[in-house]
């Protein structure tokens, strides 16, 4: 379901038509208002989402786990004395979109960091503007490797592609219901996030004593994949790796068993969304996907969060809202230790960043900006995501 932006917290205004960009400014202090930050005493953070779009859900999750963060802070006392509060943009899943609201909240709204994206490609447009003005960003869940390569003000509380196409590989020969020998292979051409997760999945499946059978692709919004997967069919799977987002991944589960194809299907982090099971419905059953967090993990930490969330928010967060949660904690102690507003300063305190508690597991960044933590495989059940395990690095 789609969470709408707590009215009371939020002020909607649009740009004119030539940009298409719409500003969503969530003030997180009863005593602050206004979306200017020139002349406040507070600390200004940005973020940029598809707040609508084909994967809305993205964008949405991790803004409410970004607002609970931020007001959990404030209410503790804000940062080093000074309330927190974020400027959100709607890039609309759209590169052009993304760079503008990432140029205009670096060099209009003179944010002390930047969060976002969820989507690989969408960072990699953000990134280089952040690093070209001396602004930390810090992605919750962009995976693809070259996104924090961009340069030393990137950071990201995710795991890596390398590591989670390690893990689906992983699983997908040794779990008991998988116990894969032979894989095939469906992915955006178009999407950064879905061509390195593929990569290296295949790479790692090859490397356990796996075979890939057979490769093929397709584009975003495709209505039609029958071609594709009666291809796949023909060379006879043991599992299908569909490293995709969740609405094209739903419609093509639902071709998939109308070809009669009975195999599990495996996929990554895109998956998540509430939205996957409506839109998969039963033929999403039975699927395996790899994830940040799992709902149903009995530390007190995940469910004192998850109890915060589905009071203010109605739903249970998924995990792009836990990934939303922790990085803005870590962005704000990160701003809170470095003791100014300055990029390098807070950067550095980034970098430092060590044993972290996040919602998402024990988070530390390594020498390349990216966060060494756990992942965990889900499987979907009754249209849910349930829990199967744990892959540590």
């Amino acid at each position: 379901m789609t969470h709408p932006l707590n009215a009371a917290t939020r002020f909607v205004a649009r740009w004119p038509q030539s940009i298409g960009l719409l500003l969503v400014c969530a003030v997180f202090s009863a005593s602050t208002g206004g979306c200017n930050s020139s002349g406040s005493d507070g600390i200004v953070l940005g973020h940029y989402a598809s707040m609508t779009g084909s994967e809305a859900t993205f964008g949405q999750s991790t803004n409410n786990g970004i607002q609970l963060a931020i007001d959990e802070i404030n209410q503790a006392g804000g940062v080093n004395g000074k309330k927190v509060r974020v400027i959100t943009y709607d890039d609309k899943g759209d590169a052009r979109e993304a760079g503008t609201a990432v140029t205009r909240l670096v060099t209009r709204d003179k944010v002390v960091a930047v969060l976002g994206e969820v989507a690989s490609g969408l960072s990699l447009v953000g990134a280089p503007v952040c690093q070209e003005n001396g602004v930390p960003m810090v992605s919750p869940s962009s995976t693809n490797p070259t996104v924090t390569k961009v340069g030393d003000k990137i950071f990201r509380v995710c795991f890596i592609d390398p590591f989670q196409g390690f893990v689906c590989a992983k699983f997908a020969r040794e779990n008991e219901r998988v116990k894969a020998s032979k894989a095939g292979i469906l992915y955006d051409q178009q999407a950064p996030y879905a061509v390195g997760l593929q990569e290296e999945f295949a790479k790692a499946f090859k490397k356990l004593g796996g075979e890939i059978v057979s490769t093929q692709t397709y584009q975003a919004g495709d209505p039609d994949f029958s071609a594709q997967l009666t291809a796949i069919r023909a060379s006879n799977p043991d599992v299908i790796f569909i490293p995709g987002y969740y609405t094209d991944v739903g419609n093509i589960a639902i071709q998939v068993r109308k070809l009669g194809i009975k195999v599990p299907l495996l996929g990554g982090d895109g998956w998540d969304s509430d939205k996957l099971g409506k839109i998969g419905g039963e033929a999403i059953n039975g699927s395996f996907y790899s994830n940040h967090y799992s709902h149903e993990d009995p530390d007190p930490r995940v469910q004192s969060f998850i109890k915060k969330y589905k009071e203010r928010f109605g739903d249970t967060p998924d995990g792009l809202a836990a990934l939303g949660y922790d990085a803005a904690r870590i962005v704000c102690e990160a701003i809170g230790k470095a003791g100014s507003l300055k990029g390098d300063d807070i950067a550095a305190q980034l970098a430092k960043t060590k044993d972290f508690n996040g919602v998402t597991g024990k988070i530390s960044i390594d020498a390349d900006r990216n966060a060494v933590k756990p992942a965990v495989m889900l499987e979907m059940k009754g249209g849910q995501p349930t829990y199967v395990s744990t892959i540590a690095p």
